[in-house]
């Protein structure tokens, strides 16, 4: 199931129920547990991943690992975050879901250029690539990785600033 590098303080086995009732029983452990701790959720109901990327999104918790189990459920590895997360505010948005490598950053270098330094950008994608590609791309040019937020399984937001 999952790797060793993944403990978990409390785990629980919502196998069975819908949503939102896996969300509110992880919430009711995860705000009992000390910040840095983690819950292991296990949960069959495929909306639970979509509850949970949201709900950390807003309540500065993360879902570090999700994995898929041979019997269909899904374990997710939540650790509590030490309060509420915000992201950085944008001044310019680009939303490249749906576009492939390197389509993202050929768009965002654009956009980029434009832009004066100090400045963010958020580029949001889905393209599996781009993760290894913006982390690349701000080491060797005069950008800022100032956060990546996962907002959905495979939905990254990328905040970007110009130096």
């Amino acid at each position: 199931m999952l790797g060793k590098n993944t403990a978990s303080t409390v785990t629980l086995d919502m196998s069975g129920l819908s949503c939102p009732a896996p969300l509110i029983g992880a919430k009711k452990i995860v705000n009992d547990i000390e910040p840095g701790q983690s819950l292991l959720l296990v949960s069959d109901c495929p909306g639970t991943a979509d509850d949970l990327f949201a709900w950390a999104r807003q309540t500065g918790n993360e879902v570090t690992v999700s994995d898929r189990m041979a019997d269909g459920r899904t374990a997710y590895l939540i650790t509590r975050g030490s309060g509420q997360k915000t992201a950085p505010v944008a001044n310019v948005t680009l939303d490249m879901r749906g576009a492939t490598c390197p389509g993202p950053i050929l768009e965002a270098k654009k956009v980029l250029d434009g832009m004066r330094a100090g400045e963010i950008l958020m580029l949001a994608s889905n393209c599996p690539g781009t993760t290894d590609d913006v982390i690349a791309w701000t080491r060797t040019t005069a950008l800022e990785l100032v956060d990546r937020v996962e907002t959905a399984p495979g939905d990254i937001e990328f905040y970007l600033r110009k130096k």
